[in-house]
């Protein structure tokens, strides 16, 4: 029986290359950020070559949720060499540890990147009670 020398590195590396190139199941997924300041959530995701008619954002039962479609572009040609762009559609779904105020929240579409600015709700957080 040989043994062979396991090298983590080298399973993820060969992981990553099997997966490199397929697409995801619901066809692809945007990369989305989400940081948290004192007042609001704010998530920011690229969506290259999506127009605001492509992208609806709901926020529901406390979650916000991002849903849009890439459609493939019909490019006259006799054969691709690689597509890497993922297309189809695609659906996000956040949930946060505090309750947002979903009146106030905006989005903004600029240059192929979304930035979605979720105040906090002011009422019906924790509140510190005093004792006497």
């Amino acid at each position: 029986m040989a043994f062979a020398r396991w090298d983590p590195i080298r399973d993820l590396l060969a992981i990553q290359q099997r997966h490199r190139f397929e697409p995801a199941p619901s066809g692809w997924i945007p990369p989305i950020d989400v940081h948290e300041t004192a007042d609001e959530y704010v998530i920011t995701a690229e969506l290259p070559g999506l127009g605001r008619d492509d992208v609806e954002i709901q926020v529901v039962d406390g979650r916000l949720q991002i849903t849009g479609q890439r459609r493939e572009r019909d490019l006259p040609c006799e054969q691709y060499h690689r597509v890497e762009r993922g297309h189809g559609s695609f659906s996000r779904t956040f949930e946060f540890p505090l309750p947002v105020d979903e009146d106030r929240v905006t989005a903004d579409l600029r240059d192929g990147v979304l930035i979605i600015t979720c105040p906090k709700a002011t009422d019906g957080g924790a509140r510190r009670i005093r004792v006497s």
